[in-house]
């Protein structure tokens, strides 16, 4: 793993009304021509990513939006997906065009930027069109903003040092998986099986991020399958932490001794992206569900599903032997959430190690507001076991 994953840096979202200028500043800000620019209204069709490194701040993810202000039923579906980016955003550059400022749109902007709790900076563009009376009046009125010549590479300095001023902000406690969990020079033993789900030749994702952040920390680390567990805890003489893969959870726990900690790679970036004690609150719920209920199962990768999955296969599987009852599973992957989850009695989520923290907590927030418990699949395939206040123990220690 060479660069930062998309899923790891904080994501900025460029957005504003069509022809405003978000596609140039795109460019300015990169550095580079990554997004078409064009006088007509309307060129920017579907969000453009690009990941880079802010200086000094470190890696981000940036977001060329469609404009608002696109009536026709594409135009719909262009701000729909604007709208869903904004489920990802850290930070939010409002770009607004000098020459057709409106008041009253600005106003609807900033006070959905407040009610997403998504920090923003305003950007006004094309300065150049407007007198110096206006442009004197906008400043004026306006101090915080930025104004800005997208072709002008001095004035995007400032947007660049009041975003990392932005970002600097954003609170970062809690947002390693291990490295505030155990001391310096621990040993971790890590369990990875490898089954027909896993990746030929390579790692996943946490099993990646847990190593390199091991290393990053001082933390010993010691990595086997699940077949070399016993002889591995026999020669090594003290073990500190066992993590293993939620999917063998029931036959991990019966090989490592209770006074051995025990968690999961999914539990561990439950508290790292979400929230653990939600998450557990929400496991505990699973003997509530109805006969006939339906489950949302939603998964922050797509693959190709096998009969060993473990979000389209074991959960379910498990879930009904649990429960007894008949039950009924959708399916969402990547960043696709459902508009309406009223219908679901359940959320499972992923460990979301491919979706941004602020794209797995506004999903939170959501289940929240609608009262329907959400759990994650290392918390409920604990709980399922049997085992959740063992694997548990972990964060609770300090």
């Amino acid at each position: 793993m060479q660069k930062t994953p998309m899923a790891s840096r904080k994501h900025i979202s460029i957005l504003g009304k069509v022809n405003a200028g978000k596609s140039s500043l795109f460019n300015a800000i990169l550095g580079q021509h990554a997004a078409i620019i064009s006088k007509e209204p309307g060129t920017t069709t579907d969000p453009v990513i690009k990941a880079m490194e802010l200086v000094p701040f470190g890696p981000i993810v940036l977001i060329d939006t469609a404009g608002f202000g696109d009536v026709s039923e594409v135009g719909k579906q262009r701000m729909k997906k604007s709208q869903q980016m904004l489920n990802r955003t850290d930070v939010a550059l409002y770009v607004i065009d000098s020459s057709s400022f409106d008041p009253n749109e600005y106003k609807d902007t900033i006070l959905l930027l407040k009610e997403k709790l998504i920090p923003y900076i305003v950007i006004f563009t094309k300065v150049d069109l407007v007198s110096e009376i206006e442009k004197n009046w906008l400043k004026e009125t306006y101090k915080d903003a930025v104004f800005v010549d997208c072709f002008d590479e001095a004035s995007i300095i400032p947007v660049k040092e009041k975003l990392g001023q932005e970002l600097a902000k954003l609170k970062v406690e809690d947002e390693n998986l291990i490295g505030s969990l155990i001391e310096k020079n621990s040993l971790v033993i890590l369990v990875v099986p490898i089954d027909s789900a896993a990746p030929k030749g390579r790692l996943i994702l946490p099993q990646v991020q847990l190593i390199r952040e091991c290393l990053d920390h001082g933390i010993k680390c010691l990595v086997t399958r699940e077949h070399e567990l016993p002889q591995a805890l026999k020669e090594v003489e003290k073990v500190d932490l066992v993590v293993t893969d939620s999917q063998i959870f029931k036959s991990v726990n019966e090989i490592v001794p209770e006074s051995i900690s025990l968690t999961s790679f999914s539990m561990l970036l439950a508290r790292q992206k979400g929230d653990i004690n939600l998450f557990i609150d929400g496991a505990k719920q699973v003997g509530q569900i109805d006969n006939n209920a339906k489950i949302l199962m939603v998964e922050g990768c797509t693959h190709n599903a096998t009969h060993e999955d473990i979000g389209k296969v074991k959960i379910p599987t498990l879930m009904r032997k649990y429960t007894g009852k008949e039950l009924s599973f959708d399916f969402c992957t990547g960043y696709d959430f459902p508009d309406h989850i009223e219908e679901y009695q359940m959320v499972v989520h992923c460990g979301g190690c491919m979706v941004s923290k602020k794209a797995v907590i506004n999903r939170l927030s959501i289940c929240q507001d609608k009262n329907i418990p959400v759990t994650n699949y290392g918390v409920l395939l604990a709980y399922l076991n049997g085992i959740l206040p063992r694997c548990s123990q972990i964060f609770y220690k300090k």
